[in-house]
């Protein structure tokens, strides 16, 4: 089994940084203003759609690293890398939807060209990580040479993944400029998210 491992281990590490970019949404704190109630309400329809989708992307993240730490069989490991790819599509489609259907963030100049930018971007990553399920379901498991090499090229194309997550985290954070980080820091929602990220990586 060792073609597979430290491979899985590499696509492990590629993986790490796609759970950044929901982060980026919600690990902002604002100035306590008075707000604008209906970029508030904007901000709580974004807000509430994130915790959800951000405990699925992390559990497809951990779901690979574990497989990634056992000796598993390539079927499980196949199975495993597969269904996380599955989620991580969904949940970044669905957030890109929550942001679609949000409209544009209200008083916010050019506030429809930065919520567009940022929808865009996500749909880009979530058929990215479809097309890599595709990928994955279609390794032969049952040559050990082969899916070792498929597995290889699966974590290569993760890694040329990193600038569409950076693309999309920087799309995120321009959206999240002034009145916009404000509105979105006081949603407990997207507070949640923070919080529970600071404790997995602090």
């Amino acid at each position: 089994m060792e073609g597979t491992n430290p491979v899985n281990k590499k696509l492990t590490a590629a993986l790490s940084g796609g759970a950044v970019l929901v982060v980026a949404l919600s690990g902002c704190s604002g100035s306590a203003s008075k707000g604008n109630p209906k970029l508030d309400a904007w901000a709580k329809t974004v807000c509430d759609a994130v915790p959800a989708q951000d405990a699925k992307i992390k559990a497809a993240n951990a779901s690979i690293s574990k497989a990634g730490d056992n000796n598993t069989a390539p079927d499980v490991l196949q199975k495993t890398d597969s269904q996380a790819f599955q989620d991580m599509s969904d949940g970044y489609k669905a957030i890109a939807a929550a942001i679609n259907g949000a409209g544009a963030p209200p008083g916010v100049g050019d506030g429809a060209k930065r919520q567009q930018d940022v929808v865009k971007n996500l749909d880009s990553l979530a058929a990215s990580y479809a097309d890599l399920k595709k990928k994955v379901d279609a390794l032969d498991t049952k040559d050990q040479g082969k899916f070792a090499t498929g597995l290889h090229d699966v974590a290569s194309q993760m890694a040329a993944l990193e600038n569409q997550n950076k693309s999309g985290t920087e799309a995120l954070r321009n959206l999240e400029q002034g009145d916009v980080k404000d509105a979105i820091a006081k949603q407990p929602s997207c507070k949640k998210v923070a919080a529970s990220t600071s404790a997995t990586t602090g």
